[in-house]
């Protein structure tokens, strides 16, 4: 095998939520792209099926169908999906998530289930289920998707709901990478910075000062730059990682 022959996910079988759009659609894009069986569920079906015909112009055949991952059984019914369409499951890659921007004082207690239902609850479910499957098939791979909203404190858009959410993501990964690693499945997350995507601002006006002139690299990412890197972590390339929060923000988090 050679190096780039490690970073091949032929065979591989991944399942992504939220990944219609944005970040998720990006990722979807790279797994397919690095030859891996992909699946992925969103509660939109017509923007599902957007997505899916979008990549099948780029040779790409992914499949899709509609579950609303904060569901009572929205987390089974993905796992069992993904089973039944890919005959396996290889790769959980848990992307879907939800940023309501409101300070402290203001946001309701209604506001903080929803983030951390979405954010933390489905995905703490879909991993449980997901993890159950693989202990029995083999061992798998777990992918978060955290942010750097985990290490510091977004200015001026407050948002506490979501940075608290993350903090949980990321420690979370770290647990089951520690109780799981007998059963051979793998946990990691990635932590990305200011991403352009339809639901980040990150080029208005106001936010430029803290988002991009305080970085070294002084730019955004877009959702391409950050796909190569869950490639690398979804591949046998990472063997050796897990518990592990790779942070990808152009340097933002050094100061």
């Amino acid at each position: 095998m050679t190096v780039l022959d490690a970073f091949s996910l032929t065979g591989k079988r991944a399942l992504v939520t939220g990944g219609n759009r944005g970040l998720g659609l990006a990722f979807v894009r790279g797994l397919a792209e690095a030859g891996a069986e992909v699946v992925f569920v969103s509660r939109d079906a017509e923007r599902n099926a957007h997505a899916v015909d979008a990549l099948a112009q780029d040779g790409l055949r992914v499949q899709a169908f509609e579950v609303d991952v904060t569901s009572q059984d929205g987390p089974d019914a993905a796992i069992t999906g993904a089973v039944e369409r890919l005959g396996g499951l290889d790769l959980l890659l848990n992307n879907a998530g939800l940023a309501i921007h409101k300070p402290a004082l203001e946001i309701t207690d209604d506001e903080w289930d929803l983030v951390f239902d979405v954010n933390t609850r489905s995905l703490w479910r879909l991993s449980q289920r997901a993890g159950a499957h693989m202990r029995e098939h083999g061992g798998g791979n777990i992918l978060n998707v955290g942010s750097i909203s985990s290490l510091i404190v977004n200015r001026p858009q407050w948002q506490p709901s979501y940075n608290a959410s993350k903090a949980a993501v990321h420690q979370l990964t770290k647990s089951l990478a520690a109780e799981w690693a007998p059963y051979g499945i793998r946990v990691n997350a990635i932590a990305p910075g200011y991403v352009k995507t339809e639901m980040a601002p990150v080029d208005r006006p106001e936010f430029r000062q803290h988002w991009i002139e305080d970085a070294p690299m002084k730019r955004y990412a877009l959702p391409e730059e950050i796909a190569p890197t869950v490639v690398y972590m979804a591949s046998d390339a990472s063997a050796f990682m897990t518990g592990s929060v790779v942070v990808i923000d152009g340097g933002y988090t050094v100061y």
